[in-house]
């Protein structure tokens, strides 16, 4: 059965008055109600709403979670960082990092997300659930050990893997992070780590801009930076020729994935043109790989995703075909989001650079 961990103190993150990404002042008029994240609730909780209406979340083993200790914490930050932070929280909120603003609470928050992985990640090695998805908030996979950045102030995947890994749980373990922007935080913690391997398929030169490019030397770790534009076929194509071999070559015994879904076309971070029927097959690709090579072991880890009216569908996508669900949410914006996909001349160009870094390989 398929797991499904959320908890509705997670949307109750929220950033203060803070413009982000809108240099607010002189000739720009100030955001209405003040500013704002664009990582605000609405994507996630309107994510749960549309799994109610349809029924698919009574199909799902739904649980909350718990905070991760400091004990567990510490496993991936620092002492002083986590100080900083819960000290920052306690006085009302504040900004340590990168586009990272916190209310009065956060570091609260911050730690529940990181357990809503970390128990799902648990939840799946003991065999309690066949696979799971934990919508987190905050997100984390731009989180450094001691420098939080784009959003993320804790690094919750990677802070479940190294739970999971003190309790015995497992040893060798891949991440692939779909979401539009470099997964840098995650990459830099296991750099030099070689029973994990870290894979980001990402809009390239999108965010972070100094991060993400493909490197062949790299051992534990592999980049797909995607141009923009990039659509459904690319997006497979990128699965199928390179990050499915590698994670078949590496043979991890559970695989976590980034759950990001602001690849869609109508997300406001982003200049790709996924659709929610690319997500499902993305993890139809994923499922039926980890079926063969870790039985069936796989976590998704939301992560960013700010279309309020279209992330639920492309989570709802996920979910129902991690639960082999016949439950669906038809897309309403199917017809023309396939009208607006690629021609032929970009998906050959596109092709043409993947196929490129597997020669590399």
């Amino acid at each position: 059965m398929t797991g499904f961990f959320w908890d509705e103190r997670c949307f109750w993150h929220a950033g203060g008055n803070y413009a982000q990404m809108v240099p607010v002042g002189g000739l720009v008029q100030p955001i209405a109600g003040g500013g704002g994240l664009p990582e605000d609730p609405e994507t996630k909780r309107r994510l749960v709403n549309l799994m109610r209406v349809t029924g698919l979340i009574g199909e799902l083993k739904v649980r909350g979670g718990a905070e991760m200790t400091r004990e567990d914490l510490l496993r991936v930050h620092p002492a002083a960082y986590l100080d900083a932070f819960k000290s920052a929280s306690d006085a009302g909120g504040g900004e340590l990092g990168l586009r990272t603003p916190f209310g009065p609470g956060g570091y609260e928050i911050a730690a529940l997300s990181a357990g809503l992985v970390g128990d799902a990640v648990e939840a799946v090695l003991r065999g309690e659930m066949g696979n799971a998805y934990a919508l987190s908030r905050p997100p984390g996979h731009h989180c450094l050990p001691d420098w939080p950045n784009g959003f993320c102030l804790m690094a919750n995947i990677a802070l479940a893997i190294e739970r999971a890994r003190a309790r015995g749980l497992c040893h060798r373990v891949a991440v692939l992070d779909w979401d539009v922007h470099h997964g840098n935080g995650t990459e830099a913690i296991y750099a030099a780590d070689p029973d994990t391997l870290t894979i980001s398929i990402h809009q390239e030169r999108n965010y972070p801009l100094d991060t993400g490019a493909f490197e062949t030397d790299a051992q534990a770790n592999l980049n797909v930076p995607l141009p923009p534009g990039s659509g459904h076929v690319t997006y497979l194509a990128a699965m199928e020729r390179l990050v499915l071999p590698r994670l078949h070559a590496f043979g991890p015994e559970l695989i976590v994935v980034a759950c990001g879904l602001d690849a869609a076309l109508p997300d406001p971070l982003s200049q790709t043109l996924a659709t929610a029927e690319t997500f499902r097959a993305m993890t139809r690709q994923v499922l039926d790989l980890a079926a063969d090579i870790c039985g069936g072991r796989v976590v998704m880890a939301h992560e960013g995703g700010y279309s309020e009216v279209y992330v639920p569908f492309c989570g709802h996508a996920v979910i129902a075909e991690m639960a082999g669900s016949r439950t669906i949410a038809p897309d309403p914006f199917a017809e023309a989001f396939v009208l607006r996909q690629p021609g032929a001349d970009f998906d050959a160009f596109a092709l043409a650079r993947i196929d490129a870094m597997a020669a590399a390989m």
